[in-house]
């Protein structure tokens, strides 16, 4: 912790957290490391008294007990009560350890802020930088993501009745240790970050080095089309519900024979998301040809998609979940 001769933070310190400011009081999601130690130090020191803290605890490393002993000293310093919330983030078969760890995560997130602190601190700050970001836009490439993919990582998202904030997609991780170094304020750091075997290390390792000897602006302007590419996709949300409206819930198939390709799928990965089955790429596929397909009335339908089925019913499509 820093001590009574090393500088005392303020809120120039940090990045601009201006565009919180009508969300107090805030939770900060503070697993120990540098970027989200740095959070919950930027919010207490602007915010004194208005700043709670949950320490997610997976138990999934030895490491775990110094990671919540870490917050437990860091909130106590800065009097920002804190709840500590243990999870099991093992993975299901078929489920990568990082999923299963992050849908974890955001429940015992939205669990501790919906049973604690009465009703207060609703939005939840996470700490992500421009880093982060750049890392999941190359994560989405890499898969051949469409634009909810190389969208990235919203600036805000509301879930389950919570809202998540992130407010340094354009920081600098670089630059939030070198505010940490320079204040004497310590942190944690998790062994995983250097385990290679994970592909967001690998790029963090090999990948980013050589962008920035390439392309030194290459977080502004990754984060930039990450940017330009939710924009457009709150686009193509607005046409699909406007489409969805058109063709019914659940979709009449006449009606959508009427719509362009582009718009039927479209409108069919709106409505199949909403059915909690979002369909890969060649399942969407397979199901638009099954639709354009379908001039007879006995023409049968029946296209697994997400974890469930599309089949047809009389006229429409309905979804099935096994």
């Amino acid at each position: 912790m820093a001590g009574s001769t090393t500088p005392k933070p303020t809120p120039a310190d940090f990045p601009s957290l201006d565009a919180l400011q009508q969300d107090l009081p805030l939770t900060v999601a503070l697993s120990g490391g540098a970027d989200s130690t740095a959070m919950l130090v930027a919010c207490a020191t602007r915010w004194p008294g208005r700043v709670f803290a949950v320490h997610v605890h997976h138990g999934l490393q030895q490491a775990a007990d110094s990671f919540e002993a870490h917050c437990v000293t860091l909130c106590a310093h800065h009097h920002v009560p804190l709840v500590v919330q243990r999870v099991h983030a093992a993975h299901a078969s078929g489920e990568s350890p990082e999923d299963a760890a992050r849908q974890a995560r955001y429940r015992a997130l939205a669990d501790a802020v919906k049973q604690h602190w009465h009703g207060q601190a609703q939005h939840v700050v996470l700490a992500q930088h421009a880093d982060d970001q750049v890392e999941t836009l190359l994560l989405a490439l890499s898969r051949g993501a469409g634009l909810p993919g190389l969208a990235s990582m919203p600036s805000r998202l509301v879930r389950d009745g919570v809202t998540y904030h992130r407010p340094w997609l354009q920081a600098s991780g670089a630059g939030l240790r070198e505010t940490l170094r320079r204040l004497g304020q310590a942190w944690v750091e998790d062994p995983t970050n250097q385990d290679t075997r994970y592909t967001r290390n690998r790029i963090r390792a090999h990948v980013l080095p050589v962008l920035a000897a390439t392309f030194p602006a290459f977080r502004d302007t990754f984060a930039r089309s990450a940017a330009h590419a939710a924009q457009a996709q709150e686009i193509l949300q607005d046409v699909a519900e406007q489409d969805l409206q058109t063709v019914g819930d659940p979709p009449h198939i006449s009606a959508l024979q009427g719509l362009s390709v582009a718009r039927q799928s479209n409108v069919l990965r709106h409505w199949l998301v909403r059915q909690k089955q979002p369909p890969s790429t060649a399942q969407l596929h397979a199901l638009l040809a099954q639709v354009k397909a379908c001039t007879t009335r006995g023409h049968h339908i029946d296209i697994k998609v997400g974890r469930g089925f599309v089949r047809r019913d009389g006229a429409v499509l309905r979804c099935y979940n096994l």
